[in-house]
């Protein structure tokens, strides 16, 4: 797990080998143990390195085969490197290291591009080639590890991090219009490859850039979800879909143990998380050190969860550490946990994974996570009712009850430059893609969204970018891939009953106590940023009515005051606050653009 960073130049000049280095200075929190640097004329690689696989510096990055005529940058983890590595072996090559990097390396001389369909893991990588000079960008099948790059006359120049892109003086700042209704409207989700800056994009999920010597560049996606029933399955009851998803859970959460150092758990108490510790548990790990965190409440509204993270802790004997955070702790830290995202991140938890991330550092490099259960099987409120939604309804039905804000309102909201003519960008999106195909029932057209566009740019880049903060290594399970496309294939009818995840709720029966399966869905509360009061409510007014709000004029002045005056009374379908919303999107500009 690491920073990446590199400029590409395209109009006979060197490549700037200080600006990469402050580049990649800017990414240092993601790899505090390691950086290198390297230059072959008009291509320059910037590295920051967190040691997990392969401590030695025979690991490090950039790395350079001499011999291949390859050199690459790479963030992220292969799982199953070592089965690769001994099939390369087999083919004749021979490693100078124990690292997953040389094995995309020496796969990508074996296999080329395909490579990439043979890689089980999270990853962004560059390759350079030296005989022909091209240039490949990739980035996994689900976005786990970001990518994102920006043009400039004459260059290409990619990243881990969007506030390393912005180091260069050409790079475009001004807001992207349709980036900002995606963000206003489809819950502050901006689909690849736009970013809410013009002249900044991300490199979509499951996709490929070639980019040539003289600039030219092509893309290829090179994976993607089909719903439905696959050949075979036809015969197939709810007792073996059950089966299925226990088995593929298991082998993801068993690939993801490969590692240098230890591997621990963020625990926030529910099934997702928690058959995670149940199922390392059962695979033999003991002493296995478990996180939670908990806010102060609000009113009625709870702020932790350790009723039963403390179950699950306990019944398997694991390290556990309850953290608790007092308002106190967690305003001073919104500022750092901001200035940590590479795009603003609307979702009050982001400051709990900031907090939460900072004291698991100080314990372990490397922790598993519950993130993307809900998504791929079915485990939000608006998943039911598309069970009955006609498939040429399904796009309205979904953004009904997911978008913030409708057509009426964004015009009330932005600033007339922005209005486009009124095109309403975020439910023609939506539109769009359930029109793929792929999947036919409604339900399946939300699953395949949430699953390859909202979960991207939501809770899986709020993770990445707030355990990075602290160097910390994230992983996924859900998130296998081959778990993904055996829950893509199983009826909707085992996932949505019972308030949703019904497979994968009754496989874990199997595994962990039932007291925290049967309990009401819960979330990641921060009631203090959902209400908007006190210090943080002052910090927001000040941010939407600063001089820098005023000069960018992004919103209407008396929809910003009506939301200043009352803001509990306005209040998103996803349970957001639109002022914070707001508030967030001055704040992240004002961090990373002054």
């Amino acid at each position: 797990m690491c920073g990446i960073a590199g400029e590409v130049r395209f109009d006979g000049r060197m490549a700037d080998a200080g600006l990469v280095a402050r580049m990649s200075e800017t990414q240092a929190a993601r790899g505090p143990d390691g950086e290198g640097l390297w230059q072959h004329g008009r291509v320059c690689f910037g590295h920051r390195r967190l040691r997990i696989i392969d401590l030695t510096d025979a690991g490090s990055q950039p790395m350079i085969d001499s011999h291949l005529g390859l050199a690459m940058v790479f963030n992220g983890c292969i799982y199953n490197y070592p089965d690769l590595r001994a099939e390369l072996e087999a083919a004749g090559h021979r490693f100078f290291s124990t690292s997953d990097t040389e094995v995309i390396l020496k796969g990508y001389r074996q296999w080329g591009e395909d490579v990439v369909q043979r890689l089980n893991g999270m990853f962004a990588f560059a390759i350079h080639e030296q005989d022909t000079g091209r240039v490949v960008l990739g980035r996994d099948r689900l976005g786990i590890k970001p990518l994102y790059y920006a043009e400039a006359p004459g260059t290409l120049r990619f990243a881990s991090a969007l506030p390393a892109l912005v180091k260069a003086s050409d790079v475009d700042r001004d807001i992207d219009p349709v980036a900002l209704h995606h963000y206003m409207s489809f819950h502050a989700v901006v689909p690849a490859p736009r970013t809410i800056l013009k002249g900044v994009r991300k490199l979509p999920p499951a996709t490929l850039m070639v980019v040539e010597p003289d600039g030219t560049r092509r893309e290829r996606r090179y994976w993607d979800l089909s719903y439905g029933p696959a050949a075979g399955d036809a015969g197939l009851g709810f007792e073996d879909w059950r089966d299925r998803t226990l088995a593929a859970l298991r082998r993801a959460v068993e690939r993801r143990l490969v590692a240098d150092v230890p591997v621990g758990v963020l625990l926030s108490g529910g099934v997702d998380s928690s058959l995670i510790v149940g199922l390392l548990a059962e695979a033999g790990q003991t002493g296995l050190n478990t996180f939670s965190i908990g806010f102060e409440s609000v009113g009625q509204e709870k702020g932790d969860e350790f009723e039963y993270s403390d179950i699950v802790a306990e019944h398997f004997a694991t390290r556990h550490h309850k953290i608790q955070i007092d308002s106190t702790r967690a305003l001073p830290a919104l500022k750092k946990c901001i200035a940590a995202m590479n795009e603003p991140m609307v979702s009050h938890d982001a400051i709990g994974f900031f907090l939460l991330s900072e004291e698991v550092s100080k314990e372990v490099k490397v922790v598993q996570s519950g993130q993307g259960a809900d998504e791929v099987f079915a485990g939000y409120h608006w998943y039911p009712p598309l069970m009955d939604t006609a498939a040429n309804d399904a796009a309205s039905a979904y953004a009904r009850v997911f978008c913030d804000r409708d057509a009426d309102e964004i015009a009330r909201t932005l600033d007339p430059r922005f209005l486009n003519g009124g095109t309403d960008h975020a439910r023609a999106f939506i539109a769009e893609h359930f029109d793929k195909p792929g999947a036919d029932r409604a339900i399946d057209k939300a699953l395949r969204l949430d699953t390859q566009i909202m979960l991207v740019d939501d809770p899986v880049k709020r993770v990445d970018n707030m355990t990075m903060a602290w160097g910390l290594e994230a992983r996924v399970p859900f998130l296998d891939h081959e778990l993904v496309e055996m829950a893509a294939a199983m009826p909707a009818e085992h996932k949505v009953p019972e308030g949703g995840k019904y497979a994968l709720k009754e496989a874990a029966r199997q595994v962990i106590p039932a007291a925290v399966i049967d309990r009401p869905k819960g979330y990641f509360p921060v009631p203090a940023l959902k209400y908007l009061q006190g210090d943080y409510l002052a910090l927001v007014r000040d941010a939407v009515t600063s001089q820098a709000a005023r000069e960018r004029g992004l919103f209407q002045r008396d929809y910003v005051d009506t939301l200043l005056a009352d803001p509990q009374a306005h209040i998103t379908p996803l349970r957001g606050s639109k002022l914070w919303q707001i508030g967030l999107l001055e704040l992240w500009l004002q961090t990373h653009l002054g």
